[in-house]
C-alpha cells in the first residue's frame, strides 16, 4: 500500500503525457549529439574500428533508450497491457546493461592505456553510472505497480547514464567558462542531467504543488554518487587504485 505521501501525490496530470514524452526527446538530443559527431570523425579519418565490446554495449544502450521511448508511446495510446509486458523485457535488458557496463568500462580502459585517451581514475565515474542506474531501475522495478514513482525513477534511471552523451559537446564549453576544480569538474560531467531531473521536481511542484517520496530519494542518490564519484576521480589516493583495478 502506498505511503501517505505518496497516497496525496496526484498519479496523473493532463501535461504528463507532453512532459514525458519532451523529456525523452530532450534525452535522445543529448546522446545522438555527444556521440554521433565523434563516430563521424572517426570514420571520416579512418581510425580503427572500434572494439566488439563497443557495438554490444551501444547495442544495450542505445536498445534500452529505443524501449523507453515505445513505452513512453504505449502509455499514450492508453495499451498499459503491452506496457507492461514490454517493462519485463526491459528490466531483463537492464540487468545486461548492468553487466556490458562495467566490462565495456575496463576493457577501454585497458584498451587505451598509453595513449593520450589514457585516463584510468576516470573508472569512478564509469562505475557510478552504472552503480546509480542500477539503483534507480531497481527500484523502479520494486514500485512498478506505484506508476508515478516507477515513471519518475525510469526517467531518473535513464537520465543518470545519459550524462557520457551530455558532457561530450557541454563538457568542453562549460571547462572554458568554469575552469578546474571540484565543483567545475562535477558540473562539466552532470551539469544538464542534473538541470533536467530538478527540472522533473520543478514540474511536480507545479502540477502537483508536492514532491513525491520516490523522487526525493532518487536526487539524494543521484547527487550523493556524483559527489562520491567526483571525489574518487580526483583524490591522488585513488589513481594507484584504479590502475590496480584496470590490471597496470
Amino acid at each position: 500500500m502506498a505511503s501517505g505521501a505518496a497516497a496525496r501525490f496526484a498519479p496523473y496530470h493532463k501535461w504528463d503525457r507532453n512532459f514525458f514524452l519532451t523529456y525523452v526527446v530532450l534525452i535522445w538530443f543529448g546522446i545522438l549529439n555527444g556521440f554521433v559527431p565523434e563516430i563521424l570523425e572517426h570514420v571520416a579519418k579512418n581510425k580503427p574500428p572500434y572494439p566488439f565490446i563497443i557495438h554490444v554495449h551501444a547495442l544495450a544502450f542505445v536498445g534500452w533508450l529505443v524501449v523507453l521511448t515505445v513505452q513512453t508511446l504505449l502509455i499514450r495510446r492508453s495499451r498499459h497491457d503491452l506496457h507492461k509486458k514490454l517493462g519485463l523485457a526491459a528490466m531483463a535488458l537492464a540487468a545486461i546493461m548492468i553487466v556490458v557496463g562495467p566490462a565495456t568500462a575496463f576493457y577501454m580502459q585497458r584498451y587505451h592505456w598509453g595513449t593520450p585517451e589514457s585516463d584510468p581514475a576516470f573508472i569512478a565515474i564509469q562505475l557510478g553510472d552504472i552503480i546509480g542506474f542500477t539503483g534507480l531501475a531497481g527500484a523502479a522495478f520494486l514500485l512498478r505497480g506505484n506508476s508515478p514513482a516507477h515513471k519518475r525513477l525510469i526517467l531518473m534511471a535513464t537520465l543518470y547514464i545519459s550524462d557520457a552523451g551530455f558532457a561530450r559537446f557541454l563538457g568542453g564549453p562549460l571547462h572554458g567558462i568554469l575552469g578546474d576544480g571540484f565543483f567545475p569538474y562535477m558540473a562539466e560531467s552532470f551539469l544538464a542531467n542534473d538541470l533536467l531531473i530538478l527540472g522533473m521536481g520543478a514540474y511536480d511542484l507545479v502540477t502537483r504543488k508536492r514532491l513525491h517520496p520516490a523522487y526525493v530519494a532518487g536526487v539524494v542518490w543521484c547527487f550523493g554518487l556524483q559527489l562520491t564519484e567526483t571525489f574518487l576521480y580526483r583524490a591522488p589516493f585513488f589513481l594507484p587504485f584504479a590502475k590496480h583495478l584496470i590490471g597496470h
